[in-house]
């Protein structure tokens, strides 16, 4: 045991070591649960709890009834039908009444191991039948009047193969309990008893006995608040401690001057900045003059006016002899930054220009030049920006833009831009709304800026909800929209399982719209084309030359025509809020009013269709990001994976946030205290946090 344990911390013991698990029940539960270390079957927490305390009486049974427990004995068995159709019937009485257990499978195994005459505890979910009752395939044990029953009986997600193999929900219990026992002396405190009286908090070990073996309600929820501690606390710590040192250690360019960023704001502005937008632009100013590296991020619902608050952030290092860049994911919103912010640039004789992988080479050779003699003040681009080739004279702002769709080795490259030591000011941005909580865990080593209202004048789009049996009003308005000079969008869902299907029901969906409409110019769009047709086809729509785009979800980012008044989503329920609160961002980017068609089947389950009413009740996408939060969880709200928000199994950001708050206030105040975890009382917390971070890379140092 010490052997194994030396070697390895609890929490990376190898399965192979666990107690009471041979080689078979090891590698299932590898490849169908994904446990591989003694601490992953720990962390296997029950997913329900059944009150196992209650008996009810036979007679007590009803139509309603759905898991309950009997207890009683069997007085006969039959077998009835013959292949498929065969079934085991007993039939098993208390003394109040009568009822049926059935079987279809293993029946000769279940005739051997079960005797009438034997006491038995009985649970599981009734069915009814004509109006009777019975229980089908139950959890079956000897009754004990000895062992006292569990009022919080522990349910664990299992699957069919570790059934075969005992390790059915009840099985899993029993493994896990006795593992707990085994390394019960191996499970290390990471708080010191100060803190955990401080915090109210269970030991870990406490607190893992209780979540799989709850002596009661409160000491369950004492145990989950203590777990999700474990799970959350690690990650704010190295946050939090990252955004300290860029507080306080990481120096940053110092841009005093606003010559030209005064002239632009007092003369040339084309409309007058929302109040959001002053607010973010002060924040902005205060973290560039601070003689530290900003790192900020900047939330904006579509539509809320990012844009122009990055330019002027610009303007901010260019009027101090400084570069900037701004790397978005997708050429075509590269092509949309450089179209946005041209005609502010030529307004302040500002160079700029735009790097992709179609930048032809001699343009290429153009602008390297003009980096590094300092005359290219602004470069707009795609992942090209961090080629090796590019250099800049004096990069003093870097901006990345939907920086959840960037690998974070590639958004590092972009710090490594200057000759000099110092790293530029970072500006992140995204159009996606993200909710207090996510953004608190996964961007907690960035000051937050959020532009939270619309600008004056914008006209709210009206969404609707259409069933297929009003596809042909649809198509009507679609005419009519056209007649009027509007342009529309239609969008397929992108099914990840089958890129085939995707495309098939894209094809049929182009067809259609051709057949429909043979005397209208349809584009088409989708993520198997080549960039350089995909552009084509968006360079025609944004022309004018098609009137109708029927595209997957590739144009939800960034596209804009000013000219574009209906979005039509088509199986619409296939898709999650945030991703159709930002298509329905597409339209309503001009004059004219616009309007956001949901398309469905007539059958809806019931997430569907709540999804569906939230999109027609709310345009605040705050708000629609705090739904899908609560409805999906983060994973699909941003790709969660580099921010170890996937690890998280009992936290949950829509309803935790107030524990959330208490966990980055007690790792604040532990950083104030002792930052580098170096006194005695912090040396086990340290261990631990260098143990759980060893074999990760450490996201959270780069913004």
């Amino acid at each position: 045991m010490e052997s194994v344990t030396s070697a390895f911390p609890i929490w990376h013991i190898p399965l192979k070591h666990a107690r009471y698990l041979n080689e078979k029940q090891i590698q299932i539960l590898q490849k169908d649960l994904e446990i591989f270390t003694i601490g992953d079957l720990f962390k296997h927490y029950p997913f329900r709890y059944e009150d196992r305390s209650i008996i009810t009486e036979i007679n007590k049974i009803h139509l309603g009834s759905n898991y309950l427990q009997v207890k009683g004995e069997f007085i006969k068995f039959e077998t009835l039908g013959e292949g498929r159709t065969k079934r085991l019937i007993g039939q098993f009485i208390d003394q109040t009444g009568t009822i049926d257990v059935v079987w279809f499978q293993k029946i000769e195994s279940i005739q051997k191991v079960i005797r009438t005459k034997q006491t038995y505890l009985i649970y599981g979910k009734l069915t009814h039948f004509n109006g009777r009752s019975s229980f089908t395939h139950p959890e079956i044990e000897n009754y004990s009047a000895s062992e006292k029953r569990s009022g919080q009986e522990p349910i664990y997600n299992s699957t069919e193969t570790l059934k075969r193999f005992g390790l059915d929900s009840k099985g899993l219990g029993k493994i896990i309990e006795w593992n707990l026992n085994a390394f019960s002396n191996e499970i290390i405190e990471p708080f010191s008893n100060n803190k955990l009286i401080q915090w109210d908090l269970l030991s870990l070990r406490d607190a893992l006995k209780q979540i799989h073996r709850p002596t009661d309600d409160l000491n369950l929820e004492k145990a989950k608040k203590r777990l999700k501690v474990e799970e959350v606390f690690p990650l704010q710590f190295y946050l939090q401690k990252k955004k300290k040192a860029n507080h306080e250690v990481s120096e940053g360019f110092y841009f005093p001057k606003l010559q030209s960023f005064t002239e632009f704001y007092n003369s040339t502005l084309p409309y007058q900045l929302t109040n959001a937008q002053k607010r973010v632009l002060k924040e902005i100013r205060k973290d560039v003059t601070s003689g530290k590296q900003m790192n900020r991020l900047l939330q904006g619902d579509v539509g809320s006016g990012k844009t122009i608050v990055s330019f002027l952030s610009m303007l901010m290092a260019i009027d101090n002899g400084f570069q900037a860049c701004l790397m978005a994911p997708t050429e075509i919103l590269s092509n949309q930054h450089l179209h946005s912010l041209t005609p502010f640039a030529n307004a302040t004789g500002t160079s700029i220009a735009l790097l992709t992988g179609s930048t032809k080479t001699s343009e290429r050779k153009r602008i390297a030049e003009e980096l590094k003699n300092g005359t290219l003040k602004i470069l707009i681009g795609t992942h090209a920006l961090i080629e090796e080739k590019v250099s800049f004279q004096k990069l003093g702002l870097s901006i990345i833009d939907e920086q959840h769709r960037f690998g974070v080795a590639q958004r590092a490259k972009l710090h490594s831009k200057n000759e000099g030591d110092l790293p530029p000011h970072v500006l992140v941005m995204t159009a996606t709304p993200i909710p207090r909580t996510l953004a608190m865990s996964i961007y907690g080593d960035l000051d937050i800026s959020v532009i939270d209202e619309l600008p004056p004048g914008r006209k709210e789009i009206t969404t609707v909800h259409r069933t297929e049996s009003k596809r042909l009003s649809v198509f009507g308005f679609i005419r009519q929209q056209v007649q009027e000079g509007r342009q529309i969008y239609i969008v397929y869902p992108l099914i990840e399982e089958s890129e085939t299907m995707d495309l098939n029901n894209l094809m049929e969906g182009f067809e259609s719209i051709t057949r429909a409409f043979p005397d209208l110019y349809v584009s088409m769009v989708h993520g198997k084309m080549k960039p350089k047709d995909k552009d084509f086809e968006m360079a025609r729509f944004v022309k004018g030359e098609t009137q109708i785009m029927v595209a997957t979800t590739v144009i939800e980012v960034g596209v804009n025509v000013p000219n574009a008044s209906i979005m039509i989503i088509e199986n619409s329920e296939r898709f999650g809020l945030t991703q159709m609160h930002q298509l329905r961002g597409r339209v309503g980017r001009g004059e004219y009013q616009s309007y956001c068609i949901l398309m469905t089947g007539l059958k809806l389950s019931k997430e569907g269709k709540e999804r569906i009413e939230t999109m027609v009740l709310t345009s605040n996408g705050f708000e629609i990001a705090e739904k899908d939060l609560k409805m999906r969880g983060p994973g699909d709200l941003l790709g969660t994976k580099q921010s170890g928000i996937s690890d998280l199994k009992l936290t949950n950001l829509s309803t935790d946030g107030e524990l959330l708050e208490k966990i980055k206030d007690w790792v604040l105040e532990l950083i104030y205290e002792d930052p580098d975890l170096l006194l005695p009382d912090n040396q086990s917390l340290k261990r631990h946090l260098d143990l759980k971070n060893k074999d990760k890379i450490q996201w959270s140092k780069v913004s």
